[in-house]
């Protein structure tokens, strides 16, 4: 199984990106291609920008990448309630290529913050953009509460919180087995 991996990002220090690393090392049997949404910067969505130059080449591979992919793993940051900005623009150019661009592709959401709701406004905007506009099979998702006390040296360190992510991405993995079975 082939799987797209990214972190809604663009901060050097994501902790979003921590936790989806952890996350990925859980998944097994996959080939996993882990991606920056740095590496896909590009201008502030338009059509005005869309008719008068077309796709960006980013624009294209990152389409290219979820076409690519069966699964999709995203570990989303909260930015005023919402996505980052990054992965916004991203996710607009891209919809502009096909929408709906996740349809048939299972996905396993993920969320944290700093703060006791993990990343749970962003996890509801989601939830409703991936599923319903985008068209992906949210299969599993999960907030992860209180980053820096339940989160050392690359591990999650809250047993309940560890078994909570672990359930999930074994939820994860079954879907994408039933679809090659």
């Amino acid at each position: 199984m082939k799987i797209l991996a990214f972190a809604g990002s663009n901060s050097k220090k994501s902790i979003n990106k921590e936790l989806l690393n952890y996350t990925l090392n859980q998944i097994e049997n996959a080939e996993i291609d882990l991606v920056d949404i740095n590496d896909f910067e590009m201008p502030i969505y338009s059509i005005d920008r869309q008719l008068e130059n077309g796709f960006p080449q980013e624009a294209q591979d990152f389409y290219n990448k979820i076409k690519d992919a069966e699964g999709v793993v995203i570990s989303l940051a909260e930015h005023n309630g919402n996505f980052s900005v990054a992965l916004k623009n991203i996710l607009d150019w891209v919809s502009r290529i096909e929408m709906p661009y996740l349809k048939d592709k299972k996905v396993l959401l993920l969320s944290t913050s700093p703060g006791a709701y993990g990343g749970g406004n962003v996890m509801e905007v989601a939830t409703k953009y991936f599923g319903m506009f985008a068209s992906g099979e949210i299969v599993a998702s999960t907030t992860f509460p209180s980053f820096n006390d339940n989160f050392r040296n690359s591990e999650i360190v809250n047993e309940e919180l560890k078994n909570k992510v672990l359930a999930q991405v074994n939820i994860f993995q079954d879907a994408l087995t039933a679809v090659e079975a």
